[in-house]
């Protein structure tokens, strides 16, 4: 399948690649099948780009690599509506605020991550609780930058 993405000019994307979210993503309902891109070989930042919309992408993180703690849990009907059974079965991502005047200034949206399920190709975007940071800093005035843990996996699916 060929897609055009204003950040990438035209690729060819394989149609088992393409992830569909039922119900979009918050602010772009309308919008619901994407491809995962890499940035970099080497950086753990990936795009989540539209097949639809080629002007729409989003910068996605696994937050283990940055925050080891951050666990969800996924409510059932999230885990009905995108058909996963298993929690091996998922992937969690979150959305990245990259500020074009300050890039060190990265920000992750911990409170409305993306679960995305490896079998089905479905996604979900979750809506937690106020107890999690829209603005979470990636890179804290002091400590370590990243987890430079190797076996950092995806951060942690309850079901």
């Amino acid at each position: 399948m060929k897609c055009t993405a204003t950040r990438f000019g035209s690729f060819e994307v394989r149609a088992e690649s393409v992830l569909t979210f039922p119900s979009g993503l918050l602010g772009f309902t309308e919008h619901r099948r994407y491809v995962i891109l890499d940035h970099d070989t080497d950086a753990p930042f990936k795009w989540l780009q539209s097949v639809e919309e080629p002007a729409l992408a989003f910068v996605i993180m696994d937050p283990a690599l940055f925050h080891p703690g951050y666990h969800v849990d996924v409510p059932a009907d999230a885990l009905a509506e995108i058909g996963a059974k298993e929690r091996e079965d998922l992937a969690l991502v979150v959305i990245l605020t990259i500020p074009s005047d300050d890039p060190v200034r990265i920000t992750a949206n911990l409170r409305g991550p993306l679960v995305i399920s490896h079998r089905t190709k479905l996604g979900k975007q979750l809506v937690l609780s106020e107890e999690f940071p829209t603005r979470h800093p990636l890179f804290p005035a002091s400590g370590p930058l990243m987890s430079e843990t190797p076996e950092a996996g995806l951060a942690e699916c309850r079901t």
